[in-house]
């Protein structure tokens, strides 16, 4: 049981990279970094910005689960559905625009894959916990 909990935290906490890496960047440079255009509209760097403090967020949230994350059930699952939530959206512009480009399609599966089964292996280890 402890090593399945700690292998948890551990995987938690290497995908928590992915939030704090992006997020952190996105924030800092804007959407110029994802090498587009390099007039942006401000509106649009605004939004950019301000969904990747949201991403940092989440990934900051994600990192508070990580010590008793057996405890953390609630927490992780609204995380969780953020994340798929964002998954969504990013399914439905894959539908209605195009697809998306090769790291946009990891955050895809990473949304709509990853966290999904991270979420059942948690619900898991808190059960165990009990």
């Amino acid at each position: 049981m402890i090593a399945e909990r700690r292998a948890l935290q551990a995987v938690v906490a290497i995908a928590c990279l992915v939030p704090l890496s992006i997020g952190g960047i996105s924030v800092v440079r804007g959407p110029g970094w994802l090498g587009h255009a390099p007039s942006i509209p401000a509106d649009l760097d605004s939004q950019f910005r301000y969904v990747s403090g949201i991403f940092l967020g989440l990934g900051l949230a994600f990192v508070t689960c990580v010590p008793a994350i057996e405890r953390k059930g609630a927490r992780f699952r609204l995380l969780g559905a953020l994340v798929i939530a964002g998954g969504m959206a990013r399914a439905l512009s894959w539908a209605i625009v195009g697809a998306p480009s090769t790291g946009h399609r990891l955050g895809l599966a990473m949304e709509l894959g990853v966290v999904p089964l991270l979420m059942l292996w948690q619900a898991r280890v808190a059960r165990r916990r009990r």
